[in-house]
């Protein structure tokens, strides 16, 4: 199965009322984990790469090839979409196109929402010939994920209808009130907001820090037209969980495949039960 867009996969989720999970990769374990999982529950998958991650693992391209050969060498069936996390230009944007990424985010959120557009409407106008689905940002998420810091800035109604009507982005990621990392607290999300914006923009949602949220808050902001939920701190709790309690039981293990194994398996449950309680499963 080639790697594809999240175009059509977002469209159609936002149709029939389910989430697809952007589930962030680190190495090859946490890929492998994630690919797994998602062709086990027959769900279309997004793979999100942070400019930090692609940076850890070698690079943009590194990334593509690996994620490629793991598709091929697991018989992996299931849409699968690689996606530039927070790209912070356009010129991160192109390198990560130009690699063989399906997808990218431009995060403008951080600047005004003039050139907030202005950085979009270029991102999308490479990609979009490209056949490359763009992400954009309103709002600032709080919280702290790999090189992405906010403080949590509510998306206006009117940025984010300029933001669709004068870029043509394919999903908007509306900022109302959740955040990276591990929640201090009980989650507020804007679902006030939320109902707006998606009556005035009729484009899929991205729900970001979908870490610590409860599934009822889950399941409303779904029904609100969430289209897109990102999950990757979780997924980094249960690893260093799962790694730290094999070390510990085996103090003298020095092979890596000790305990990154049962770390991969972790992730794969972890990832199994998203899918479920996204509502994407058996939807590829």
């Amino acid at each position: 199965m080639p790697l594809v867009s999240m175009t059509d996969m977002l469209n159609k989720a936002l149709e029939g009322k389910y989430a697809v999970g952007q589930y962030n990769i680190n190495n090859l374990e946490w890929t492998q984990a994630i690919l797994g999982a998602a062709e086990q529950e027959k769900s279309p998958v997004i793979l999100g790469v942070s400019e930090g991650a692609a940076r850890h693992m070698g690079g943009f391209t590194t990334v593509v090839k690996m994620v490629e050969g793991l598709i091929i060498d697991m018989n992996i069936t299931v849409p699968v979409a690689i996606h530039l996390d927070h790209g912070s230009s356009f010129d991160k944007c192109k390198a990560a196109i130009d690699a063989g990424f399906t997808s990218v985010m431009i995060d403008g959120s951080h600047h005004p929402i003039d050139e907030n557009i202005d950085m979009t409407k270029k991102v999308v106008e490479y990609a979009h010939a490209k056949g490359v689905s763009v992400e954009a940002e309103v709002g600032t998420v709080g919280g702290q994920e790999d090189d992405v810091i906010g403080g949590i800035m509510y998306a206006k109604l009117d940025e984010c209808v300029r933001i669709v009507k004068e870029t043509g982005i394919d999903t908007l990621a509306p900022a109302l009130g959740s955040v990276h990392g591990p929640y201090h607290g009980e989650p507020n999300l804007g679902f006030k907001e939320m109902e707006e914006i998606r009556d005035a923009t009729n484009i899929p949602m991205v729900l970001h820090g979908g870490t610590g949220i409860p599934e009822h808050d889950i399941k409303k902001a779904i029904s609100l037209g969430t289209s897109k939920i990102n999950v990757n701190t979780e997924n980094q709790i249960v690893f260093a969980k799962v790694v730290r309690e094999v070390l510990a039981a085996k103090p003298d293990a020095y092979d890596p495949r000790t305990f990154i194994a049962p770390g991969r398996d972790a992730i794969k449950e972890t990832v199994i039960g998203k899918i479920r309680e996204f509502g994407s499963n058996n939807k590829a």
